[in-house]
């Protein structure tokens, strides 16, 4: 399987090119973000542009920025290969196109793909089934690196969504808060709350609280190495040969 990676010279490309070779797939090469000065893998084929890219491998692996999203889906689209998208923060306009280009391919797409961060998000919808809104508030606190540019992060988001749908609604009628400042009156009964923590070179840490009158249950992932984002999207990139089109999340590669 010829698997391309958008972005190969960045710290996420390099990993994945790493755990591709790893894998005993082909990389078929990478691109370089415009105007990067940092030099790729050694040994790998960097190639023009993304349209060279999509058309030399049968999956291309995508953690660039949310602004690529639909522009490389529309490639991924047009050329008929799949993607696997691990770039956060995109907006409902980018969702849609990744969403269109599904209809026509296989597409990954997912707010992390580390497997313990994927049995996290069902553990809290499992959690949040069973701890109504009305009594335990919940709350998603995340930290990462300095560089980051999004908040809160994606998979902070993806918890709450987890939460959301435990409770038989959606994170946007449930409602959220974040960036509480001030005098702000008192918390919205089932509102899910987010706060987001930025500093140094923290790799990804999140925790989802539920907290009642009586006690609070708190469930913590942290990340201490990217190596296990690249592992997961090359397992999904791998998982995607011979899948119909679609869109598909971590989840279902890993069968949960």
């Amino acid at each position: 399987m010829r698997i391309g990676i958008a972005g190969i010279a960045g710290r996420m490309g390099r990993l994945l090119a790493e755990e591709v070779t790893a894998a005993g797939a082909t990389l078929a090469g990478g691109t370089l973000r415009p105007g990067s000065t940092k030099s790729p893998p050694s040994g790998a084929k960097v190639l023009p542009d993304a349209a060279t890219l999509f058309a030399a491998a049968d999956v291309v692996i995508d953690f660039t920025h949310a602004e690529e999203a639909a522009p490389h889906a529309l490639l991924a689209s047009a050329a008929g290969k799949g993607l696997v998208l691990g770039s956060s923060g995109l907006n409902a306009a980018q969702e849609r196109a990744v969403a269109e280009a599904a209809a026509k391919i296989p597409v990954v797409y997912a707010a992390n793909f580390a497997p313990g961060v994927n049995l996290v998000l069902a553990l809290a919808e499992k959690m949040a089934a069973a701890l109504p809104g009305a009594a335990y508030d919940a709350e998603i606190v995340e930290m990462h690196h300095r560089q980051k540019v999004d908040a809160p992060s994606g998979t902070a988001v993806a918890m709450g969504r987890a939460v959301a749908k435990g409770r038989g609604t959606t994170l946007e009628e449930a409602g959220t808060e974040s960036g509480r400042d001030g005098h702000t009156g008192p918390r919205a009964t089932g509102a899910i709350g987010f706060a987001a923590l930025r500093g140094g070179q923290v790799v990804g840490e999140h925790t989802l609280l539920f907290a009642s009158a009586t006690e609070h249950i708190a469930l913590t992932h942290r990340s201490f190495d990217r190596r296990a984002y690249a592992t997961g999207a090359v397992r999904a990139a791998l998982w995607l040969q011979g899948r119909k089109p679609g869109l598909y999340s971590m989840m279902d590669v890993l069968g949960m």
